[in-house]
């Protein structure tokens, strides 16, 4: 559980439920058509968040020895091969549920974006992760695929609305920039550029739900999600410290519920929005258990 991560895996379930949403799977009265693929999708991202994350963990093992010897590999709770098996295990297992969700099975849309999630998080973890640029953006892909992760519910509505994957990109991609000073402290400049990375996806939420004619809807759950992520930065950017920047990113990792069920209501499936709010408290309780960052 504490190489899993479990407080970010909740935010992972709250992409897929977003996709479901925006792909048009919920009617109006927050109903849905079949939940059993919905629950495949959930077990799959559970499967492919965790294992991408387990494998951070294996390849940080030398570095986590100086740096953070606490957790569960430096300190020798669990071997280095031990969790390589156990990462590798968990994307074979989400690449598996993926490919159960429609008929076509390994040839699905839904496969084939799990396997191009496994492999960015592998990616993102042996080689891009130190990389001022690639390292944020790869690691935001992987949150976009995971949002069309849930689209691919309704495979035709992936070319209607797959664009909005470009959101959860740039906001992973703010998160990342501010993490890279959790250990050492941060730079002003890049804090602020969080801010304006923060700033875009509120903008493109408000944006479709003006489209959409849904704007009541979303902008509570915006005004929620502001209300998460910029007083924690300013902090930071006040006084870029380790402490206070961990802290905004852990602001930032469990908002990311929040940005979804602002999606959700974007698109009118504000019932399904407050299912995918109540993820919160259980994302906060688990964030007070095992660590996020």
């Amino acid at each position: 559980m504490r190489l899993m991560r479990p407080a970010n895996i909740v935010t992972a379930v709250a992409d897929i439920l977003a996709g479901v949403a925006i792909a048009g799977y919920v009617v109006k009265d927050g109903s849905v058509y079949q939940w059993q693929p919905i629950g495949l999708l959930i077990f799959s991202t559970i499967g492919l968040y965790g294992g991408g994350v387990v494998l951070n963990d294996v390849f940080d093992a030398e570095l986590d020895r100086t740096e953070r010897p606490e957790r569960p590999v430096p300190s020798g709770l669990i071997t280095k091969n031990g969790a390589a098996l156990f990462g590798i295990i968990l994307l074979l297992a989400g690449i598996a549920a993926a490919a159960s969700v429609h008929v076509t099975g390994w040839l699905s849309f839904s496969a084939m974006i799990s396997v191009a999630i496994a492999v960015c998080a592998v990616v993102y973890d042996k080689w891009m992760k130190h990389n001022g640029f690639l390292g944020p953006l790869n690691m935001g892909i992987c949150r976009g695929l995971n949002l069309l992760l849930g689209m691919s519910i309704l495979p035709a509505a992936l070319p209607q609305y797959g664009y909005i994957t470009i959101m959860p990109v740039i906001y992973i991609a703010a998160v990342t920039m501010i993490s890279r000073g959790e250990v050492h402290g941060g730079k002003k400049s890049i804090l602020y550029g969080a801010v304006l990375l923060y700033a875009m996806v509120i903008a493109g939420i408000l944006t479709v739900a003006v489209i959409n004619y849904h704007i009541v809807y979303a902008l509570a759950f915006v005004i929620l999600l502001g209300a998460m992520i910029f007083p924690p930065l300013q902090k930071a950017i006040r006084n870029p410290a380790g402490p206070l920047i961990g802290k905004a990113v852990k602001a930032g990792v469990i908002a990311l519920i929040v940005m979804n069920a602002g999606w959700a209501a974007a698109f009118g499936a504000i019932y399904f929005a407050l299912l995918i709010v109540l993820l919160l408290p259980v994302s906060v309780l688990l964030a007070k258990l095992f660590a996020v960052t």
